[in-house]
């Protein structure tokens, strides 16, 4: 005895004819299109006004931070600022932790400004206590406004999203923000204890690990500062080490171009794409080969 299935088709023909893929950067889970559609959104009555966002990303050795403004042929940058300039100022180490976070972001806010010739007119806070900081509007014109992206970064208290986002707050960008996320804010008491946010900056969560890793495990401290102790840098000089830093970028935040010559010959690992006649030719050249080689079988055939 046999017996008969029948499936009822869910998705019909015009279904999948209907259908549309999401866009490539939500398939590979690289854009929150839902965050930024409302990042990017303008007011109609603002006549094409660009609306800026302080874009912040982490990479495993590197940090970036860059002013950006979105139009209908693409995003456009206007300054951009990476945590591995941080040498050019005396920062070699550590690229990547919270004080280079806020580091990078300061850099970014002074070239902006330096470059849209407000940096005169707005200072920002020259000295780093941890405390919450606003620019106040001058006189003249309005502070430079951007809105913090942190992309896909999960925003909890403490992350180095914020560290930046300090920085540029510092450097005298206005960008809308709450202190409930800085390093130092605590839960029970709902306020930021300054002392332990001017700690992070200065990196001295970096110290305090420095001294407990070189008392408890001194093998384990040669090797995982080897590069802070071939350079000299201790526990008790980081704060004097950034504070230079902080200095050297609202000196001269401009873009230091590299010295390195371009390579002569630069390395291909794909074919070069031919003409058509040099694939013509090449067709030719095999078709030739091939006939050739035919030709001296059949001769040895005939024998």
């Amino acid at each position: 005895m046999r017996f008969y299935v029948f499936v009822k088709a869910q998705k019909s023909r015009a279904y999948f004819k209907r259908y549309q893929v999401k866009f490539k950067r939500r398939r590979q889970g690289k854009t929150d299109y839902r965050a930024r559609i409302r990042l990017t959104n303008q007011d109609k009555n603002k006549y094409n006004t660009p609306k800026y966002r302080f874009v912040v990303r982490f990479t495993n050795k590197d940090i970036t931070a860059q002013i950006i403004s979105a139009r209908i042929t693409g995003d456009m940058v206007l300054a951009a600022a990476y945590s591995h300039e941080l040498p050019h100022y005396g920062l070699e180490v550590g690229l990547t932790n919270y004080a280079a976070a806020y580091c990078t972001g300061l850099l970014l806010a002074r070239r902006v400004l330096k470059t849209l010739e407000m940096d005169g007119e707005y200072e920002g806070n020259v000295e780093a206590t941890g405390e919450d900081y606003s620019v106040e509007p001058a006189e003249t014109r309005r502070p430079f406004r951007a809105l913090l992206d942190v992309g896909l970064v999960r925003t909890t208290t403490g992350n180095r999203v914020f560290g930046a986002l300090k920085g540029a707050l510092d450097g005298g960008i206005d960008i809308p923000h709450s202190d409930k996320r800085f390093a130092g804010f605590q839960k029970d008491g709902k306020q930021l204890d300054a002392d332990v946010h001017r700690t992070y900056i200065f990196g001295g969560h970096v110290a305090t690990y420095m001294r407990s890793m070189e008392e408890d495990e001194p093998e384990k401290y040669q090797s995982h500062f080897s590069e802070y102790i071939k350079r000299g840098l201790t526990a008790d000089g980081m704060e004097a080490l950034y504070k230079k830093v902080h200095a050297a970028i609202r000196a001269d935040p401009t873009i230091v171009k590299s010295t390195k010559e371009a390579p002569k010959e630069h390395k291909r690992y794909n074919l070069k794409k031919l003409t058509y006649d040099e694939r013509k030719a090449s067709l030719l050249k095999r078709l030739n080969a091939i006939n050739s080689s035919g030709g001296a079988d059949d001769d040895e055939d005939d024998e």
